[in-house]
C-alpha cells in the first residue's frame, strides 16, 4: 500500500490579512514537523472570509501575490505542499479559490469555486463549471470542492474522482449561528445535514475526502478525514485550534463508483 500523510490547519479566523498569512506560515512549518506530504487550510483562508455582516478590506491583488509568495517559501523550506484557501482578483471580479503549492514551492495552479451560495453574491463571483481540475504531488492525485459546492453540489467531488484523484479537498467555514446544534461526535443524526454529506461524498464516489473547518467556536462542523467507504478515519474536536494529521493509504480509492457515472 502506499502510504501518504496529509494534514488540515483547523486555525481561528484571523484578526487581520496579515495574521492570516502568519498563522499559514507556522502551520505550514507544523505540518512540516509532522512530516505530512501536504497540508489544507479552510476557505478563503487569506485574507479571510468575507461576510456581508463583517467588515473587511477591499480586495488587494498586491497583498495577495505577496502572501502566496510568502507561502510558497514556507512550503519549500518545510518541503510540504499546500491547499491554500485563499481569493483572487479576476477579470470577472473577486473569486474564492484555493490555490496549490507543491512541496518545492512551484505554483501548481488555482482551483476556483464554481457554485456560490446564495449569502455569497455579491461579495464573488462563481467561476465556469468547466474549471475544475485534478493536482499531483508525488503519488497522490487530488480535488478541490470549495464549501457550499463540496457540500451540496456531488458533481464537484465526482469529477476529479473520475479523472484519478484519490482525495477531494474540501475548504470550508461554518461558523455558528444562533440555535445551531453543538455536536460533540462527527456526524450526530441530531445535526444539520452537512457532515453527513462528507460520509456521502467519499462512499458515492469511492475516494478519500477530507473537509477543513476554522476553529470556530460553537461552529455545528469540524475537520475530518473520511474514507472511500463513507467511515469516518479521523476528526478533530469541534472549536479546537491544531493540525488534524491522518495517513491515508492511496490503493483505497478506487473511484470505482465515480466511474460508473454517465453523464446522459
Amino acid at each position: 500500500m502506499t502510504t501518504v500523510r496529509i494534514a488540515l490547519a483547523n486555525i481561528p479566523y484571523p484578526a487581520n490579512p496579515s495574521d492570516s498569512v502568519e498563522r499559514v506560515v507556522d502551520a505550514v512549518a507544523r505540518a512540516g514537523a509532522e512530516r505530512a506530504a501536504i497540508v489544507c487550510f479552510p476557505e478563503a483562508y487569506v485574507p479571510g472570509y468575507r461576510r456581508a455582516s463583517v467588515a473587511t478590506p477591499p480586495p488587494d491583488a498586491g497583498f495577495l501575490e505577496r502572501a502566496w509568495e510568502r507561502v510558497a517559501a514556507a512550503a519549500a523550506k518545510a518541503s510540504v505542499a499546500v491547499v491554500l484557501g485563499t481569493e483572487r482578483v479576476a477579470a470577472e471580479g473577486l473569486m474564492i479559490t484555493a490555490l496549490v503549492i507543491d512541496r518545492d514551492g512551484k505554483r501548481l495552479g488555482f482551483q476556483d469555486k464554481v457554485q456560490l451560495d446564495p449569502s455569497e453574491d455579491g461579495l464573488y463571483v462563481p467561476a465556469r463549471s468547466t474549471d475544475r481540475h485534478v493536482f499531483q504531488t508525488g503519488p497522490l492525485k487530488f480535488g478541490v470542492a470549495i464549501c457550499h459546492e463540496g457540500w451540496r453540489y456531488p458533481e464537484t467531488v465526482r469529477w476529479p474522482a473520475r479523472d484519478g484523484a484519490h482525495l477531494v479537498f474540501h475548504p470550508h467555514y461554518h461558523w455558528a449561528e444562533p440555535g445551531d446544534f453543538n455536536p460533540t461526535s462527527f456526524a450526530d443524526p441530531r445535526n444539520t445535514f452537512h457532515e453527513k454529506a462528507a460520509l456521502c461524498r467519499a462512499a458515492e464516489n469511492t475516494c478519500w475526502f477530507a473537509t477543513v473547518n476554522y476553529a470556530s467556536d460553537g461552529s455545528p462542523t469540524t475537520s475530518a478525514v473520511v474514507r472511500p467507504d463513507g467511515t469516518v478515519l479521523k476528526w478533530h474536536p469541534y472549536g479546537e485550534e491544531g493540525l488534524l494529521v491522518a495517513d491515508i493509504e492511496l490503493e483505497a480509492a478506487t473511484g470505482v463508483l465515480a466511474g460508473r457515472w454517465r453523464d446522459r
